[in-house]
């Protein structure tokens, strides 16, 4: 299939179910000529003035989202609006803030007079949060510099006081405005000015300003590659097929959205049951099968399974309406008749990452909901059902927000890749905008770059349509987890799953946090191995054996099991040094028949239609 084919093609058309409407469709009930009591108006000149004055604010709302990455403007001035108006009317939450601001005053002057005194033995008034690393070189100890530092961490203490516990603000609004304010205070820290950074001072006297010309040039080099819809410097030394995504394989499906690959075996004898990995379409799939040391999927062959995995096509302006039900029917079910094919009568042990995982549960339930039980095994990897506790990124998930998105999105047919990188980099802005910029720009410094980092760079587009039910039904409604999810016009139910399932949290996951995912066993009626493993949402799954500093929590439930709470779940789940995958790999094997001889590669008979990685994985 040529890489500009569309799923628009006779034989393989998207969902007509109608896509919710956007709060910019909403009919008035009463037309304005009810209550005119002059000449009636021609016919359909109502329609015809709703439809200008929604495309005018369309128009506008799309414009300004170019200009803010997507932003609601007026998302934020509510939530500021609410806590502002109840702080107005706090006049004790105001009398606590201004003590502590004098209280905090004084022990800054403390502090500075002690430094005088003491020299860099003097001890700091506050110390920097666990996770904040930006103060941590040892010259943040020398006067003048102890001070900046001190009274950064001061006045961002007292912020947070301010933006949080002020009674009869929205508890939505309030995280909003916490959010917004750490992202305002994180952007003036001294560690990103040059002057009042001792360890950027320091780089400029030693090297004569040579730190500052290599910064210079590393912002126009990144300037050219943004402009011109390039990768991000370092990444060209992976290159898919070559570096990455090289466990061998063949082509053995597609239609217009997915390539499904069959991986060539690596052992004598295979297990009977194949294993289907579902992987997200945020990102291209081989973040999966990275390097051939940390690829999960050379892996899981090198343990006797037979894997195929669904690589998906990234979509174009042209796909604007695909539905999300498109890749539950397109991407998994198709998948699972094409491995029928390869594999009659086998049941599959089917595994989702992310967004990938969730649409998985949501096939799984479907398939249970209709006595489909093809499914051996259902295993989750850092992937949600229920959508209530889903962390920061939920800041920004509410009508308005998601209305206004939605006029970018219809303006441009997708989202871009590079709008959802950004929302992502500023859950963990600190260490994904604003020490690289100081370590790239004001030191000079190229972080050298990994595998990983090269396939983070390799972002994808999303269809608008299927990105607006997502976030509606899932992220807005939370319809899975409370029974409202449709596939083909019927609810589903993840209860209803009656397939023994394995699930994965990660330690440091911003995006799906792990208490989220852990939901899963509140809402599951059936055996549940949960596993809790280091690191965040990409690399704490990207965790091979051999990996330093890695460490597991694993416990089982059975169906009839009662609900533990997660706090007494980590106190009881088995704690083990190293990488998960083999846990996993033997939980499968322990739910597999014994090894046979290996399957053909492809459907008997039909050719194959060409080597891994295939030709979706390669399209920008």
């Amino acid at each position: 299939m040529p890489a500009t084919a569309t799923l628009t093609r006779p034989t393989e058309t998207p969902s007509d179910i109608p896509a919710r409407p956007s709060v910019l469709r909403v009919v008035r009930s009463v037309p304005d000529e009810a209550q005119d009591r002059g000449p009636a108006a021609p016919a359909g000149y109502e329609r015809g003035l709703v439809a200008t004055s929604e495309a005018v604010d369309e128009a506008l709302h799309a414009g300004v989202a170019r200009l803010t990455g997507g932003i609601s403007p007026a998302a934020l001035a509510t939530a500021w609006a609410d806590w502002a108006v109840h702080l107005a009317f706090s006049p004790g939450k105001q009398a606590e803030l201004a003590v502590k601001a004098a209280r905090k005053g004084a022990r800054l002057s403390d502090f500075a007079l002690r430094s005088l005194l003491y020299g860099e033995r003097a001890e700091p008034c506050i110390a920097p949060l666990r996770q904040d690393h930006r103060f941590d070189d040892p010259a943040w100890r020398a006067w003048p510099f102890n001070l900046y530092q001190q009274g950064f961490l001061l006045t961002q203490q007292w912020w947070h006081n301010a933006t949080t516990g002020v009674r009869g603000v929205a508890r939505a609004h309030e995280a909003i405005v916490a959010f917004t304010a750490r992202q305002m205070l994180d952007g003036v820290s001294p560690s990103n000015h040059p002057l009042a950074n001792p360890a950027v001072l320091g780089e400029t006297l030693r090297s004569g300003g040579a730190n500052l010309v290599r910064g210079a040039l590393n912002v126009a080099e990144d300037a050219r590659r943004s402009i011109g819809g390039l990768k991000a410097a370092g990444a060209e030394a992976y290159e898919v097929g070559r570096e990455v995504a090289v466990t061998e394989g063949e082509v053995v499906y597609r239609n217009g959205l997915i390539e499904l690959i069959q991986y060539a075996p690596a052992t004598g004898a295979v297990r009977p049951e194949p294993v289907l990995i579902v992987p997200a379409w945020i990102m291209k799939y081989y973040v999966l099968d990275l390097s051939p040391r940390n690829s999960l999927v050379r892996h899981l062959v090198g343990q006797g399974f037979t894997v195929f995995m669904i690589s998906w096509r990234n979509p174009g302006p042209a796909d604007r309406d695909v539905a999300f039900d498109d890749y539950r029917r397109l991407g998994v079910k198709a998948a699972l008749d094409a491995v029928a094919k390869v594999l009659p009568g086998r049941p599959v042990h089917a595994a989702g990452y992310c967004l990938g995982g969730t649409l998985l549960a949501i096939a799984a339930a479907a398939m249970a909901r209709d006595g489909d039980a093809r499914l051996a095994s259902l295993t989750l990897l850092a992937a949600q059902v229920d959508f209530t506790e889903a962390g920061e990124l939920t800041l920004f998930i509410n009508e308005s927000q998601i209305s206004f998105l939605e006029c970018l999105m219809r303006s441009e047919g997708t989202l871009d890749a590079t709008r959802m990188a950004g929302a992502f980099q500023l859950l963990r802005s600190n260490d994904l905008i604003w020490s690289r910029i100081v370590n790239s720009y004001l030191l000079g410094h190229r972080e050298l770059t990994t595998d990983l980092m090269a396939w983070n760079a390799d972002a994808t587009r999303m269809p608008a349509r299927m990105h607006a039910e997502y976030l509606r039904g899932l992220f807005l409604d939370n319809d899975l987890a409370e029974g409202r999810f449709r596939v083909e016009g019927r609810p589903v139910a993840v209860s209803d799953i009656r397939a023994p399932t394995f699930a994965v949290g990660t330690e440091q996951d911003h995006v799906a946090p792990w208490r989220s995912v852990f939901k899963l066993t509140l809402l599951a009626d059936t055996d549940v191995t949960f596993l809790l493993a280091s690191g965040g949402h990409n690399a704490g799954i990207v965790s091979e054996p051999g990996h330093p500093h890695r460490h597991y929590r694993v416990r089982a439930k059975a169906a009839e099991d009662r609900y533990v709470d997660p706090e007494r779940w980590v106190e009881a789940a088995r704690f083990a040094e190293g990488s998960w995958w083999p846990e996993w790999t033997a939980w499968l094997a322990a739910r597999s028949g014994p090894p046979g001889p290996p399957p053909p590669m492809g459907q008997t008979g039909a050719p194959t239609l060409g080597p891994a990685p295939g030709g979706y994985v390669r399209e920008a």
